[in-house]
């Protein structure tokens, strides 16, 4: 009997474990039929007697299975259902490890009784506290997590246990260089996000620390990431973003210390005098639990999805504007084809993800043309210099809100190694960004961009017309303008009549406001309510478009895309203005229409991943890139058919049929409109040859 077959439709997993335990486990499996029924057991190897196999005692028997072989802690340690009495009530701890000199004291808690983290937390640190155990562990066979119990207020996430010929001192002084966080990193060895260690660092001190989450998080996050990046490229360096054993206060010190060095090379973020606010205890905790993230991969999807999180939370969702997930973003820049020499703006930018998956593409067209390969760090490296040139004189951003522009200019800065074009400006109310010269701080912080954008202007004195190659956005839906300075300005505030409205739409006046910023022959990917193609009363919207620009293409997103936000329902519109070279103006042409298929999100929204019996023909050993061992280690499950398909980070991929990632699922809407584009030999698309 498979082990994948018991587990089915539980909450446990077996991804946690490697085949060879796995085989081990259903090698001693004994069936029994009772009343006319098969059922599974087991000899258990603490017990000594026939256990019933319910997938809780799958994870517990394989669990068992590395504490001995792995960790060598001897059976002669171990208790299982061992009673911890709270006053009356008394409940049973799954594991417990005893201590080698007082054999009767628990020393390892292991929970498995609660398939959430935050179920299993919250008993595991009542164990732990009722015991006195300093070590918990709780598992589902998929995530993983250890704990240190400082006090009974406060477990810190330790990056593994002890083996039983080791103390707990050892694993926390050990010295980490950039390859241990590459080799260790917690998101792939304990299946987690950093959204997830975000969430469980406000459930355990950031709610009730007194502070702002959001800032918090923010600079903690901005701290390790110079971190990383100095140890990435001084590669004998030492991680300082740790705490090797240091007191709560030396550890804040020190990363204060490490906060003022990542203000210095990116400024304009935080401050001068900006301070970590968390005290030294809360600081610990949240140290621990981000210290062995790898923040760094080849892009910079693991943080931005992060403060994707954050800026959602704290502000985002009010303004009606939710931030376009990643897989949407990369569709419309494959086929909008940015290429080095263009420039390219995002007029509603949130945190960056166009602008930044623009750079991403662009990057690795310039690595190709120079015979070179994008590492498994790239964004930490340093890159050629076109790489850095392009993000610095071609790239641009613009948002209203003051803390997307923050996270957006953090990782804009990253990617352009210090200089960034992303500025905090009313996109719709260009008339009144020269207001902003007068504010110092504005300048101090924005000025260079500034002073680059005026130089995309088409006219010398006016805000209003650029002359841009490329612009994705996806604007705010939610909410209308309503004040009569700024509907004056716009074409589309007006009736059939051509009498001003008194309230419109936001995302009608970004249409229009979107193809002033486009030079002629420029191009446009916008994400819109999907009533704005189909309703009789936006008529005039869709023929001032099409009398202004080709209509490429019109994508219908899922409606479970942009939840648990919103379940609007939305449509990308891809444009290309009138140009007598780029874009030739004629009466009748193809347009390509295309529908997602896949939710790519349950109605809860939460992301739905791709599984190799998905794509049963995908052969992993021909794809370039993927780093199998990543693979083999860490997505081992009875069935390897239902396992997760992992890409070359060993990251979960969202399934979605926009577009063939790396290789590893099948080709989607973007390639199918690379075909339409070269056969309609659209400009952008005209040197790249038919593939098929």
């Amino acid at each position: 009997m498979k082990l994948s077959n018991i587990i089915s439709g539980s909450q446990y997993n077996l991804t946690q474990f490697d085949s060879s335990k796995i085989e081990k486990l259903e090698s001693r499996i004994e069936l029994k039929t009772i009343k006319d029924k098969v059922i599974p057991y087991i000899n258990c190897i603490v017990r000594n007697k026939l256990i019933k196999l319910t997938p809780e005692e799958i994870v517990r028997q394989l669990y068992l299975m590395v504490l001995i072989d792995d960790f060598h802690y001897p059976v002669s340690r171990m208790e299982l259902e061992y009673v911890v009495s709270f006053g009356r009530e008394k409940k049973r701890a799954d594991i417990v490890i005893f201590d080698k000199q007082q054999t009767t004291a628990p020393y390892i808690i292991v929970e498995l009784k609660s398939p959430k983290l935050k179920d299993g937390k919250e008993q595991l640190k009542s164990y732990c506290n009722g015991t006195g155990a300093p070590i918990g562990i709780w598992t589902n066979g998929e995530s993983i997590s250890f704990y240190h119990r400082k006090d009974p207020n406060y477990f810190e996430d330790i990056p593994t246990i002890p083996n039983a010929n080791e103390k707990l001192s050892d694993i926390l002084s050990e010295r980490w260089f950039i390859n241990d966080l590459v080799q260790k990193d917690k998101l792939v060895n304990e299946r987690k996000s950093l959204k997830d260690l975000i969430l469980e660092m406000e459930d355990e001190v950031l709610a009730n620390a007194g502070v702002d989450v959001f800032e918090e998080v923010f600079k903690l996050i901005f701290t390790k990431l110079y971190d990383e990046m100095e140890s990435g490229r001084k590669p004998d360096r030492h991680l300082e973003f740790r705490n090797y054993g240091d007191t709560e206060t030396e550890l804040k010190d020190k990363l204060q210390n490490l906060f003022d060095e990542a203000k210095g090379k990116w400024v304009g973020v935080f401050s001068e005098d900006s301070k970590l606010m968390l005290t030294p205890s809360h600081l610990s905790v949240c140290v621990s639990s981000l210290q062995d993230v790898k923040l760094f991969n080849s892009n910079l999807d693991v943080v931005d999805e992060a403060f994707e999180y954050l800026i959602n939370k704290s502000s985002k969702g009010e303004k009606g504007q939710y931030f376009t997930p990643r897989y949407v973003i990369d569709m419309c820049v494959r086929m909008l084809n940015p290429k080095a020499t263009e420039t390219m703006i995002d007029t509603a930018a949130g945190s960056c993800g166009f602008p930044v998956h623009t750079i991403f593409y662009v990057w690795q067209k310039i690595l190709e043309s120079k015979g070179l390969k994008k590492s498994h760090l790239f964004t930490l490296e340093q890159k050629p210099q076109e790489c850095t040139d392009y993000v610095q004189n071609k790239v641009f951003a613009i948002d209203f809100d003051e803390r997307a522009v923050r996270v957006a200019r953090t990782l804009n800065l990253i990617a352009g190694d210090g200089q960034t074009n992303v500025l905090h400006l009313n996109t719709l109310d260009y008339e009144r960004w020269d207001e902003n010269l007068k504010d110092e701080n504005w300048q101090d912080t924005y000025y260079e961009g500034w002073k680059k954008l005026k130089k995309m202007r088409a006219t010398k004195d006016s805000n209003r017309d650029f002359q841009f190659d490329v612009l994705m956005a996806n604007p705010p839906f939610a909410g209308d303008i309503k004040e009569s300075r700024i509907l004056s300005k716009y074409e589309l505030s007006k009736n059939a009549a051509g009498k001003l409205s008194t309230k419109v739409g936001r995302d009608i006046l970004f249409i229009e406001r979107n193809l002033d910023f486009l030079k002629p022959g420029g191009r446009m990917a916008i994400v819109l309510p999907q009533g704005r193609f189909n309703n009789a009363s936006d008529k005039y919207i869709r023929e001032y478009i099409a009398e202004r620009c080709r209509i490429l293409a019109v994508v219908g997103l899922h409606v479970n895309v942009f939840k648990p936000h919103t379940g609007t329902k939305t449509s990308v519109l891809f444009v290309q203005k009138w140009d007598d070279k780029l874009c030739p103006k004629v009466d009748d042409y193809n347009i390509f229409f295309a529908t997602m298929q896949e939710p790519s999100k349950d109605n809860s929204g939460e992301k739905i991943f791709v599984r190799k019996k998905d794509f049963p023909n995908i052969n992993e050993n021909d794809i370039t890139g993927l780093v199998s061992e990543v693979v083999d280690h860490y997505d081992v499950s009875a069935d390897e058919s239902d396992q997760y398909l992992l890409d070359s980070h060993g990251h979960l991929i969202v399934k979605h049929d926009l577009f063939n990632h790396d290789g590893l699922t099948r080709d989607g809407i973007a390639e199918a409109f690379a075909e339409f584009a070269k056969k309609e030999h659209l400009s952008f698309f005209v040197d790249a040859p038919l593939t098929k």
